[in-house]
């Protein structure tokens, strides 16, 4: 394992200033709702399914896929999923489930020639049980006719995994190559995977095995959740956090003291690791991109976008610290909040630095939300982002920004995007779900639990 710990007096500046210059017009040409949804109260919701994604683009078909709350289901499993399809009269329901309940959203993808692909996890479990085994499929549409039947296909798996309806499950595709890959997880242990090339055939499967805490007081794997995935000509990139029980005793019993809770989650390491191609040669050695393991500070993975060339550019969210550890443990220590940006080459970080930050102190610094990258067809690389200001009346507005990630590394400076009502949460439609390389950027996000479509042309 290599052990990439930093402080933000590492990252360049560049990003603050807008050091180098972008050309590109930002225009809105729509902003709709798509559904609505109710709160299912089952730990999962919309966007939960986060390094994946639920809107697509092929040609001028969009398609979106959503959750809807069974109202005489008891959670967990207590959603099904939606399809719907933009129209010339708006957003129409195509299909939905009628059969079976799940707990997460489902994601979707897209090949090339518009085979139209739908995650999905539903239960195995009885209608009165909490909870239980799952059966992950993947449901095969056309996304120039969303509504006609759609077929249902079993992946195969290194033998009989015990899945559940919490998958933490990626879902990636190879649009121009027509081939997909499903991760799912099993326990705290490793991650299920299997590849489905294009002849149909799902040709190679195993298991990839979390990050080996040995520097823990007591040594343990490392689950690593919520990653970004992408598929390329079948090598496969992975960049996930760690998401375990507090493994820092003295903070854990302290947390409890202030929650009344017995348990708290670890967010704070993000892990990155690759395979050349994925049918014949194993993950490389996890790299460790970031960590704010000596504060009790937060990360969270936003993207990954792997260029032809097999650079790998990262993009995520940190915070410095736990402020409610800071007096007990480490008084001198300052607050910030970051979106954070990192080349990775060969497993070599070769660039990392602040797209946005926000520093203790500094009350009129644009507070950063969470980021996507997004990949135009000239191969230019811009992120989308959620930033929240200050006004003069002291009011917190949110907005959302583009930036350029310039060839040689340098940050471009901020765009205004001005959606009438902006998006803190969102997800794109992105390559790494089969969507062409486009200068139209599709977003879908929420707002007061309205799900929104927003349709932002990128010109010159």
């Amino acid at each position: 394992m290599k052990h990439s710990f930093f402080v933000l007096l590492l990252f360049g500046i560049a990003a603050q200033t807008g050091a180098a210059e972008s050309s590109v017009k930002v225009t809105i040409e729509a902003e709709e709702e798509v559904y609505r949804y109710e709160n299912p109260d089952n730990g999962s919701g919309p966007f939960w399914c986060f390094g994946s994604t639920c809107i697509v683009r092929h040609g001028e078909a969009v398609l979106v896929s959503g959750v809807e709350k069974i109202a005489d289901a008891k959670p967990l499993n207590n959603t099904r999923w939606m399809l719907y399809a933009r129209t010339a009269q708006g957003w129409k329901l195509q299909q939905k489930d009628t059969t079976g309940r799940t707990r997460e959203p489902s994601p979707l993808g897209v090949f090339s020639d518009g085979t139209l692909l739908l995650s999905v996890n539903p239960t195995l479990a009885k209608p009165d049980a909490y909870s239980g085994p799952a059966q992950p499929q993947i449901l095969r549409f056309d996304a120039r006719q969303p509504e006609k039947p759609f077929r249902t296909i079993l992946p195969s798996w290194d033998g009989e995994p015990t899945f559940t309806e919490h998958s933490y499950r990626s879902f990636a595709v190879d649009g121009p190559r027509r081939e997909m890959i499903l991760l799912q997880n099993v326990g705290y242990t490793h991650t299920e995977w299997t590849f489905c090339d294009n002849a149909g055939k799902w040709s190679a499967n195993g298991k990839l095995n979390w990050p080996w805490g040995a520097d823990y007081a007591k040594p343990q794997p490392i689950r690593t959740c919520y990653p970004s995935v992408q598929l390329r000509d079948r090598a496969v990139y992975f960049c996930g956090v760690s998401d375990i029980d507090e493994p820092n005793e003295a903070w854990r019993s302290y947390k409890e003291q202030l929650t009344g809770r017995k348990w708290d989650y670890d967010f704070r390491r993000l892990f990155f690791t690759w395979t050349p191609d994925i049918t014949s040669v194993k993950f490389k050695p996890w790299v460790e991109v970031a960590s704010r393991e000596k504060t009790c500070g937060w990360i969270f993975p936003c993207d990954l976008w792997a260029a032809a060339d097999g650079t790998v550019h990262v993009l995520w969210t940190e915070r410095a610290l736990d402020t409610r550890l800071r007096e007990k443990f480490f008084p001198a220590e300052k607050q910030s909040e970051a979106l954070n940006y990192a080349r990775i080459k060969d497993g070599q970080i070769t660039v990392r630095q602040s797209i946005l930050l926000a520093k203790e102190g500094d009350a009129q610094a644009p507070v950063p939300g969470r980021g996507r990258f997004h990949v135009m067809p000239d191969g230019r690389l811009f992120v989308i982002l959620h930033a929240r200001v200050r006004d003069a009346a002291g009011r917190n507005i949110d907005e959302n920004r583009l930036v350029e990630i310039h060839a040689d590394g340098s940050i471009g400076a901020f765009i205004p995007v001005p959606l009438k009502q902006p998006l803190t949460t969102f997800f794109t439609a992105s390559v790494r779900a089969g969507c062409a390389p486009s200068d139209t950027l599709d977003l879908l996000g929420e707002v007061e639990q309205s799900v929104r479509y927003a349709k932002v042309r990128l010109g010159q």
